[in-house]
């Protein structure tokens, strides 16, 4: 399965150990927050990329806390040379 641009540059940032934590209201999603694991916040999620992951299971969340990467996630990243 191929992925966007966009997706992969997201995926790419939670390989490395990021996360993406969310802000409901109710049951309507607020707002989205990506972060590094340096703690950098990163711009470029919006609510549709997110869903996108979502839907193609690349990204969960367990018990409330943040989403981080799946293992079906690692399998559509591909190699960069700053992935280690």
């Amino acid at each position: 399965m191929d992925i966007s641009r966009a997706e992969q540059r997201i995926l790419h940032l939670l390989a490395q150990g990021g996360r993406i934590e969310t802000i409901r209201h109710g049951k309507k999603l607020a707002n989205l927050h990506c972060y590094s694991r340096d703690g950098w916040r990163y711009p470029g999620l919006d609510e549709f990329l997110f869903r996108k992951l979502k839907r193609k299971r690349a990204i969960a969340s367990k018990g409330g806390e943040p989403y981080r990467i799946t293992q079906r996630g690692l399998q559509l990243v591909r190699a960069e040379p700053d992935n280690r």
